[in-house]
C-alpha cells in the first residue's frame, strides 16, 4: 500500500473550520435567495416544477447507487489520510456506478418507456437532469476529500467564489432574457465544475491528488472491495427502499397534482434547503471528528461533541426556520410572486424540515462513524414502509380514497416522518453515548415553542406598524425578531446549548474582531 510520506497534514481546529463554514453560509444564503427568486419568477411554477421533479428523481437514483459508500469513504479517509489507494479505488467505484445510471436511462429511452417514469418530460431535460445529479455527486465527494484533509477554510473560499460567479451568470442571463430551463441547468454545471477543478488545483499544492496516479494491485482491490462491502451492504435494503419511496413521492405528486403543485413543492424544498446550509456546514466536520474520536476510542470526546454541538446547531436552525414558517404567506409572495401564493402552506410546513434534518444528519453520522449501519438501516426501513402509504393517502384525490393535498400533503408527510424517525435514532445514540435522551428531546420542544411565540409576537407588532409593502414589513419583522431572540440568548444561553462562560468568551472574541482564534 502506498502512502504520502513527505506530506504532513496541518488542519485548523474544529471550531475555526465550523465558524468559517458558518461565515461562508451567511454569504451563500443571500446569494441563493437572489438566484432562487430570479429563477422561479423566470421559469414559472410549471417549468420549475419539471426541474424539481427530474432533479429529485435522479438525485434519488444517485443516492441509491451511492448506498452510503460516500459516507464510508469519508470516515475511512479521515482516519487514513496518507492512503492514496483508497481515493483511487473509490473513484473507480463511482465510475462503475455512474455507468450503471447511464445504462438505466438509456434502456428506458430505447424501449420508449420514458412516459412511465417521467410523465410529460422532454428527453433533453431527462439527460440534463441526470448529468446534474451525477456532477452534484462528484462535487460532494470532492468536498468530502477536502474536509477529510482539514482544508475546509480554503474549500469554503472556493465555494464562495463559485457562487458569486454563478450569481453574476444568472443575472446576465436574466437581463438578456435567456434564463430558461436549459440555461439554468448549465449554470449549475459551471458552478459544480468550478468546485471540482478548483479543489483539485489547490490540493495539488499540498501534494494531494484528487485522482492519484497510481496502479492498484489486485490484493488492494480485493481488500477495498471487501471493506466497502462490509461497511455498506447493510444499507442496500435501505437504499432500495429509499429509492422506491423517494421516486414515488415526487412521481405521485406529479401524477395526482401536476407540474404546478410540483413547482410549489420545489419552491418549498428550495427555501428549506437554503435554511439547511447552516447545519450542512457542520455535518462533515462533526462526522470527521466522530470518526477520529471513535478510532482513538475517545468516548468522552464523542459524548462532548454530540451533547454540545448538535443542540447548538438545532437552536440556530430553529431560530431561522420558525420565523420563515410563521411568515410563510409573505415569503411565498416575496420570492415567487402571485403565481406562487398557493405555496404558502407548503413553505410554512416544509421549512421546518431542516430542524430535524439537522439532528438526522449529525445523529446519523454517529452510526456511520461507529459502523452501526445495520441499526441505521433497520430504523430507516421501518419508517420508509410507513411513509409510502402515508404519501398516497395525503396526495391521492378523494375519488381514490385520499385527501388530495398536493404540495402541502407531501410537506406534512416529510416533516412528520422526519421528526419521529430522527428521535428514534437519537434514542439509540443517546444510549450508546450514555447521555440523556430526555434532555435532548425536551430541548427540541421548548426551543421550538419559545421561537414560535417570539415569531408570532414580532409578526403581530410588525403588521401593526407597517403593512403596505411586503419587503418593508418583513424587514421590520426581522429586526424585532432578532432583537427579541438576542435578549433571549443573553438571558437564557442554555436554550442555545451554551453556558454563560462560553457566551462571554465568544463575545470577547467578537469584540476583538478575531472570532477564529479558538482552540
Amino acid at each position: 500500500m502506498e502512502y504520502l510520506n513527505k506530506h504532513k497534514i496541518n488542519t485548523d481546529s474544529l471550531k475555526k473550520r465550523y465558524l468559517f463554514k458558518l461565515g461562508s453560509s451567511f454569504i451563500d444564503v443571500p446569494i441563493n435567495l437572489i438566484i432562487t427568486t430570479v429563477v422561479i419568477r423566470s421559469l414559472g411554477p410549471a417549468t420549475y416544477g419539471n426541474f424539481t421533479f427530474l432533479t429529485q428523481f435522479f438525485t434519488k437514483i444517485v443516492n441509491f447507487f451511492d448506498s452510503g459508500t460516500s459516507a464510508g469513504f469519508y470516515t475511512k479517509l479521515s482516519n487514513r489520510l496518507n492512503e492514496r489507494g483508497l481515493i483511487k479505488f473509490y473513484w473507480y467505484l463511482v465510475l462503475i456506478l455512474c455507468l450503471m445510471a447511464l445504462i438505466f436511462v438509456s434502456l428506458v429511452l430505447i424501449f420508449n418507456k420514458q412516459s412511465l417514469f417521467w410523465p410529460g418530460q422532454s428527453i433533453i431535460y431527462i439527460w440534463l437532469a441526470l448529468i446534474f445529479s451525477l456532477l452534484t455527486w462528484f462535487s460532494n465527494i470532492v468536498i468530502k476529500i477536502v474536509d477529510a484533509y482539514g482544508y475546509t477554510v480554503k474549500g469554503e473560499i472556493l465555494k464562495i467564489m463559485g457562487r458569486i460567479l454563478g450569481l453574476v451568470l444568472v443575472l446576465i442571463l436574466f437581463f438578456i432574457e435567456k434564463l430558461n430551463l436549459k440555461t439554468y441547468f448549465f449554470y449549475y454545471y459551471i458552478f459544480i465544475l468550478i468546485i471540482i477543478i478548483g479543489s483539485g488545483s489547490f490540493l495539488r499544492k499540498y501534494c494531494i491528488s484528487l485522482y492519484p496516479n497510481i496502479k492498484l494491485k489486485s490484493e488492494q482491490i480485493k481488500m477495498y472491495t471487501k471493506e466497502f462491502w462490509s461497511y455498506s451492504h447493510p444499507l442496500i435494503t435501505y437504499s432500495v427502499l429509499g429509492l422506491l419511496v423517494g421516486i414515488l413521492d415526487v412521481w405521485m405528486l406529479q401524477k395526482f397534482a401536476g407540474s404546478v403543485q410540483q413547482g410549489f413543492y420545489g419552491l418549498a424544498i428550495k427555501i428549506s434547503s437554503i435554511c439547511f446550509i447552516f447545519a450542512s456546514s457542520m455535518t462533515p466536520l462533526i462526522m470527521r471528528e466522530f470518526s477520529i474520536a471513535f478510532g482513538n476510542k475517545d468516548m468522552y470526546k464523542m459524548r462532548d461533541l454530540f451533547s454540545h454541538f448538535i443542540p447548538l446547531i438545532y437552536s440556530l436552525i430553529s431560530f431561522l426556520v420558525i420565523f420563515i414558517s410563521v411568515n410563510g404567506e409573505k415569503i411565498a409572495l416575496l420570492f415567487g410572486g402571485n403565481e406562487y401564493f398557493q405555496s404558502k402552506e407548503a413553505i410554512s410546513i416544509m421549512v421546518l424540515y431542516p430542524m430535524h434534518q439537522t439532528y438526522g444528519q449529525l445523529s446519523g453520522s454517529i452510526f456511520f462513524a461507529t459502523g452501526q449501519t445495520k441499526l441505521y438501516r433497520n430504523i430507516g426501513v421501518i419508517f420508509m414502509l410507513v411513509s409510502l402509504p402515508l404519501t398516497y393517502i395525503l396526495l391521492a384525490p378523494s375519488s381514490s380514497f385520499g385527501f388530495g393535498l398536493g404540495a402541502t400533503g407531501l410537506s406534512i408527510k416529510m416533516v412528520a416522518i422526519q421528526f419521529i424517525a430522527v428521535n428514534v435514532q437519537l434514542f439509540y445514540n443517546a444510549k450508546f453515548l450514555r447521555i440523556s435522551f430526555f434532555k435532548l428531546f425536551s430541548h427540541q420542544i421548548y426551543t421550538a415553542v419559545i421561537f414560535v411565540i417570539i415569531a408570532y409576537f414580532s409578526s403581530f407588532i410588525a403588521n401593526n406598524i407597517y403593512t403596505n409593502k411586503i419587503i418593508i414589513s418583513i424587514f421590520i419583522n426581522i429586526i424585532i425578531y432578532v432583537i427579541l431572540s438576542m435578549c433571549l440568548l443573553f438571558s437564557f444561553p442554555f436554550i442555545f446549548s451554551l453556558t454563560r462562560k462560553e457566551l462571554n468568551k465568544y463575545i470577547i472574541l467578537l469584540k476583538n474582531k478575531n472570532p477564529f482564534k479558538i482552540s
